[in-house]
């Protein structure tokens, strides 16, 4: 029963992908549609492509091809035609028959160095980063330079610097003091002070010490985020980790949408809350925002931010009342305290939810050498998603309204469980490994598999004759177990994995050859019936320490160990208890199949 069900979801590989496009809307409200597919029909038509099929499906159009080279110049037709239009993410579709689907049956999901997976290298904007916390820092001191009566004339940030002019040299002294004091860290100075006595004036700037924490900061922080959206994005075996001193690389094997795994992984999106301007309000305290819904109108909000998305910590969807979607929002103990206190004397006041966002302009320009290429620009958009009067308090739990769709609702709340980026990101290289990059390792972990196979099987059968062909056809079940529980439990082969799998077929008759032996010991002293059976039980025990030592040695390589390893950890582990079980069950059924119920004089093992 076991090696049926285990042949059935093992079976799946046998059919072969086929190199695909996925196309979707950059704007997640969008869903593809049949004007869209028209569109690509008649632009891969104009540029002569040749494609097997073109259909939509889940919000997506899928686009076949024959082969990879096709598929990658039909990639960068659309791109340059369509631009920042759509998402275009290059996959493996398989081909896999329905019935199998529907059993939950499919094929192995290969490692990016086998053949498949998206490649991203994202860096990251330190100048933003340093932008939001000279903001900080210019509402701190404006603040604190009001409770000490320091007198200043103006305030700014002008090219990554604090800037204040004060109406007069005692400020200007008491200003220029306030910052020294601050200025000292554990390492060395956190800010570089430009004086201007002549004119009160006075620059701050971050040294290089704290830019180096802000750097570090902003990119750990945004690994955390990005591991967290990978996560929810349910990827098996990713790999998230800092290249450099702003960049981070993001490999995702085995991706069956990859156009959603680029929205997700690319979007900077964050969440700022704040009160709605009055008419006291000055100028200098407020800004005017557009709605998100609605371009034309506007609101104006304070410059003020009371929470941000980083205080978030956690974010579900939901319906209101009248049955449009909500994100229920989570905040924790400082975010609570803050909403309270900024809440508590401002009921029937409007609150304005902001949503932050990056996004990315494509245009086709002409470089040197007089070729067309896609050049990408970042810009930050706000806009106002909720603006809703404040009936009582708030605190750690409350709900926000006017999100959009269902769609947008659930990317909104993902972004915001997996975390605020700390700095926003932009695409500096997008890359989709196919099965022509991977073919030779495929090649040569298929070679090593099958010489490794081969000299067992015929090492078996000369050594043990009968019971050694019932140990290789116990081999060939366990090679397709091993198959069966990777594809069953969704788990990526990686090269590193395939070589667990050379050493498992080695283990995988180890066991066999401590039960043969033993049988060969029993059979100086017994008949050969009682021999098979002694030989079999007494020799569990031995194999079942050998075996167990070694996957605990596996499940820590699996625990502390990150990419290759963990796939080298995973099908040592898969194939330590396969071949438990083949060993001790099949090989045992087969020779009880053979020899059983015989009244056997001679045994020849």
């Amino acid at each position: 029963m076991v090696l049926v069900v285990g042949s059935i979801y093992a079976l799946p590989n046998l059919y072969p992908t086929q190199p695909s496009i996925q196309v979707a809307y950059t704007d997640s409200a969008k869903s593809a549609d049949q004007a869209l597919l028209n569109e690509l029909e008649d632009i891969l038509e104009n540029e002569k492509a040749s494609y097997e099929e073109i259909f939509l499906r889940e919000n997506k159009i899928v686009i076949k091809f024959n082969d990879v080279d096709t598929q990658l110049s039909s990639k960068t037709v659309l791109q340059n035609t369509l631009l920042d239009k759509v998402i275009i993410a290059l996959f493996l579709e398989p081909s896999t028959p329905q019935w199998l689907k529907d059993m939950g049956a499919n094929p192995v999901k290969l490692g990016l160095d086998l053949s498949g997976g998206v490649h991203f290298l994202l860096e990251v904007d330190i100048d933003t980063a340093q932008q939001g916390r000279l903001e900080l820092l210019l509402d701190t001191y404006r603040k604190s330079f009001k409770e000490e009566k320091i007198k200043f004339d103006n305030s700014s940030i002008k090219d990554l610097a604090l800037y204040f002019e004060f109406s007069n040299k005692d400020s200007y002294n008491k200003a220029l003091k306030k910052y020294r004091d601050d200025s000292p860290l554990v390492n060395g100075l956190q800010y570089i002070i430009t004086e201007r006595p002549s004119s009160n004036i006075l620059l701050l700037e971050y040294s290089d010490i704290a830019l180096k924490e802000i750097r570090d900061y902003a990119v750990g922080q945004n690994l955390t985020t990005l591991r967290n959206r990978v996560n929810e994005l349910g990827v098996s075996e990713p790999i998230v980790q800092r290249q450099g001193s702003n960049r981070i690389v993001v490999e995702l094997p085995g991706v069956q949408d990859p156009t959603a795994a680029k929205k997700i992984i690319g979007k900077t999106a964050n969440l700022e809350f704040r009160l709605e301007a009055n008419s006291r309000t000055s100028p200098l305290r407020k800004e005017q925002f557009d709605f998100k819904e609605n371009e034309f109108q506007t609101a104006y909000l304070e410059k003020a931010v009371i929470v941000s998305g980083d205080r978030v910590t956690n974010a579900s969807t939901g319906f209101d009342e009248s049955g449009f979607a909500q994100v229920n929002i989570t905040l924790d103990m400082q975010g609570g305290r803050a909403m309270q206190k900024a809440t508590s004397g401002n009921i029937g006041r409007r609150l304005g939810v902001l949503f932050v966002e990056q996004k990315t302009k494509s245009e086709l320009v002409t470089n040197e050498l007089g070729e067309s290429v896609i050049e990408q620009t970042t810009f930050i958009e706000k806009n106002i998603i909720s603006l809703a009067t404040v009936q009582a308090v708030l605190g750690t739990s409350f709900r926000i309204t006017g999100v959009g769709s269902p769609t947008e609702a659930s990317e909104l709340a993902l972004l915001l469980r997996a975390g605020a980026l700390a700095a926003p990101m932009k695409f500096v290289e997008e890359r989709t490994v196919g099965p022509s990059l991977g073919k030779e390792n495929i090649e040569l972990g298929m070679k090593s598999i099958l010489i490794g196979f081969c000299l067992v099987v015929l090492f078996m059968a000369l050594y043990y004759r009968i019971f050694g062909i019932a140990a290789n056809i116990s081999l060939i079940i366990n090679l397709v177990l091993i198959t069966g529980i990777m594809s069953l439990l969704g788990a990526s082969l990686t090269l590193p994995g395939m070589a667990g799998i050379v050493l498992t077929v080695g283990m995988a008759v180890d066991a066999n050859v401590l039960i043969f032996s033993r049988i060969r010991e029993e059979l100086k002293n017994k008949d050969p019936q009682s021999a098979i059976k002694d030989g079999f039980s007494r020799a569990f025990v031995t194999i079942f320490d050998a075996n167990v030592t070694t996957l605990i040695a596996a499940l820590i390589l699996y625990i502390i160990g990150t990419g290759p390893v963990k796939g080298f950890a995973i099908t040592l582990s898969i194939g330590i208890v396969t071949s438990m079980f083949t060993a001790i069950m099949c090989t045992r059924a087969m020779v009880n199949l053979i020899y059983g119920n015989k009244n056997l004089k001679v045994l020849k093992i």
